[in-house]
């Protein structure tokens, strides 16, 4: 299993109730479901990614998460997960708020504009960057709303999202001194824990 989804596997309760936007092939829910008696929905676009979570026994929903989440009712899972997944969706803003409205938590990761590598980049050509954690041209790109860490942790604040727990990693997915002292400078993915803001 991607490293990355090993790490958010750590961070689910056993049991759980459990959806993941974005799924992909349904790995991290296969491995929750074999590991953790979790019980849940992957949802996803692509249709060769939903038949490989038919075959690997995860129930999967065919679903644009452009269209929001109406479709489930308030409270419907402890933990809403998305991978890699914020930045590419329309209104990330609305998505989160959805995401807490059916689930009790939720942990979204994606990749940091912030890193050092896009900004020296950008000083020094001038143009979009690329780099591992973000490998395409801006032209070709998925993604459509890129952001900082700071960028994001702006976001929660003002729409009222607590962050529980977040931690920064560099390519591998490690984490470093220097990135838990400078994250937005030196992280190139963060996972980010969220809850319902205290009323």
């Amino acid at each position: 299993m991607r490293e990355d989804l090993h790490i958010i596997a750590n961070l689910v309760e056993p049991g759980a109730r459990v959806l993941d936007l974005g799924c992909g092939n349904g790995e991290l829910l296969a491995h929750l479901q074999s590991n953790k008696g979790v019980r849940g929905y992957g949802m996803d676009i692509d249709p060769h990614q939903i038949n490989a979570c038919i075959k690997a026994g995860v129930n999967v929903i065919e679903h644009d998460l452009n269209d929001g989440l109406a479709r489930f009712p308030d409270s419907s899972f402890d933990m809403v997960v998305m991978t890699e997944t914020l930045q590419a969706v329309r209104r990330p803003d609305l998505l989160l708020r959805e995401m807490l409205r059916i689930g009790g938590e939720c942990i979204v990761t994606f990749p940091n504009f912030g890193h050092w590598v896009c900004r020296a980049w950008i000083v020094s050509r001038g143009r979009m960057p690329m780099a591992k954690h973000l490998p395409h041209n801006w032209y070709d790109t998925p993604n459509i709303h890129l952001c900082t860490f700071a960028d994001f942790e702006r976001l929660c604040r003002e729409i009222g999202i607590a962050i529980i727990e977040r931690f920064a990693v560099d390519y591998g997915y490690r984490s470093r001194r220097l990135i838990s002292r400078f994250p937005n400078l030196f992280g190139t993915t963060a996972f980010y824990r969220l809850g319902r803001a205290s009323t």
